[in-house]
């Protein structure tokens, strides 16, 4: 009579890694495509209602204006009432920022405007290199 020796089986203590692999791939995949729309939009720093005037003592800013017509003016241009196109706009507001970086900017529209175009003058700005834009308001007006 012949016996059958059975082996004891080792339980495999091994994790099976494919699981994994895939679950971060598929990941991987949605943060490449939700990244660069993450990234588009204007980044600025919105003044608060209760904000508190500019300090005298420090240099003026730059103010970038855009008119009811959509026509964009600079204050530190040598006529501030002469319109700019936007590609000068631009090269003009580079050169101040050589020049100081940290010179503050503020862009100011009229109350007719669009949100579109001023939108629009930010962008600009933002590709000019400024860092952060103030929205300047009238001060006379009513705080909700």
């Amino acid at each position: 009579m012949m016996t059958v020796i059975r082996r004891r089986r080792k339980p495999v203590s091994e994790i099976n890694v494919v699981p994994y692999i895939d679950v971060m791939l598929v990941l991987l995949i949605i943060f490449m495509v939700t990244a660069p729309l993450i990234t588009q939009g204007v980044s600025v720093d919105l003044p608060k209602a209760n904000a508190e005037p500019m300090d005298p003592d420090t240099k003026p800013p730059i103010v970038a204006s855009v008119d009811r017509d959509g026509r964009y003016y600079l204050s530190s241009y040598e006529d501030p009432n002469a319109a700019l196109s936007a590609q000068d706009l631009a090269v003009r507001v580079a050169a101040e920022l050589q020049i100081d970086p940290a010179r503050q900017i503020v862009v100011k529209g009229d109350g007719a405007v669009s949100y579109n175009q001023v939108i629009q003058l930010m962008v600009l700005l933002q590709k000019a290199g400024v860092p952060t834009v103030g929205l300047m308001t009238d001060g006379s007006g009513e705080q909700g």
